[in-house]
């Protein structure tokens, strides 16, 4: 399938994308809620090796297809692994029909003037080399937004552009995250400083450039219109940023064009101990919820 055709189903065709891109850091945390404490494992490899078996265990489970899942971001490791004997990437598009995304970003420098900007990621090109090989489609990269500072802000937009634009020097559709947490005391004010920063990077675009956005759900509804109508713009869509299933989904249907690319919230309900035939039936009904709340909007 070429470029075009990816872009044109993950703008147009219902459905949402799975974060499955826990890092090295968050890793602990995605294996605890899946059933599996710290003390089960020793070391880094013995960790990746779990938590790589439960992706796959995601990735070929019966509900996870291209009916519902338009794409699926990638950790690194994952993106060099394999599953069903194919490489994680070929692996979901070849056999489930979902495109794939890579998680580029090497985690948050410490907060400042109210955010937390991406570290420095001085293999970014090679890693983007590879990725283009493996036949990935675009990126994610995040960035975290604590309060409704202007210049912290305007700085967090400027890096995720400036690194934007050189990912789509290699060919991938990048996607920009700068979330803005859920526990900011106020969060409205951050959306609103965010929403205008964007815009304005949006509009300096290149004619034939996209880009996707993955944005913390608004507190006012359809507050990011602006950015889903905006022709630079292939997809708005949304994390749970540490919203429960139930909540995050109540919250993304009431905002028209966004849909979900949601990481524990997808998760929430899976554990390691479960039947297979409890685990898919789990994850589908996660699956089932998310699909409903980025497609059904009331």
């Amino acid at each position: 399938m070429s470029n075009t055709e990816m872009m044109a189903r993950i703008s147009q065709s219902p459905g949402f994308i799975a974060a499955l891109d826990q890092s090295g850091g968050s890793t602990p945390g995605a294996l605890k809620l899946y059933g599996i404490p710290e003390t089960a494992y020793s070391g880094e490899a013995e960790m990746f090796r779990l938590v790589h078996e439960m992706r796959v265990r995601i990735m070929s489970a019966p509900a996870f297809t291209g009916d519902k899942i338009l794409g699926a971001i990638l950790f690194e490791r994952t993106m060099d692994g394999t599953a069903g004997d194919k490489p994680v990437p070929t692996y979901l598009w070849e056999d489930r029909r979902i495109i794939p995304f890579l998680k580029v970003d090497k985690g948050l420098e410490a907060d400042s003037d109210g955010v937390s900007l991406m570290k420095p990621m001085p293999t970014l090109d090679p890693l983007l080399e590879r990725a283009v090989k493996l036949g990935v489609f675009g990126t994610k990269m995040r960035s975290v937004i604590n309060l409704p500072s202007k210049g912290g802000i305007a700085a967090v937009v400027a890096q995720q552009f400036d690194v934007a634009a050189q990912i789509a020097a290699h060919g991938l559709v990048p996607i920009i995250e700068p979330e803005v947490s859920i526990k900011s005391p106020d969060k409205p004010g951050a959306e609103a400083i965010l929403r205008g920063e964007i815009l304005g990077r949006l509009d300096a675009l290149p004619q034939d450039r996209k880009v996707m956005l993955k944005l913390t759900i608004p507190d006012q509804p359809d507050f990011y219109a602006p950015l889903v109508e905006h022709p630079r713009v292939a997809r708005v869509v949304a994390l749970s940023g540490g919203y429960s299933r139930a909540d995050a989904c109540r919250r993304l249907a009431e905002n028209h064009g966004m849909i979900a690319s949601f990481s524990r919230a997808l998760a929430e309900d899976l554990r390691h101990s479960m039947s297979d035939a409890e685990f898919q039936a789990a994850l589908k009904k996660s699956i089932d919820e998310i699909y409903a709340a980025s497609t059904v909007k009331s």
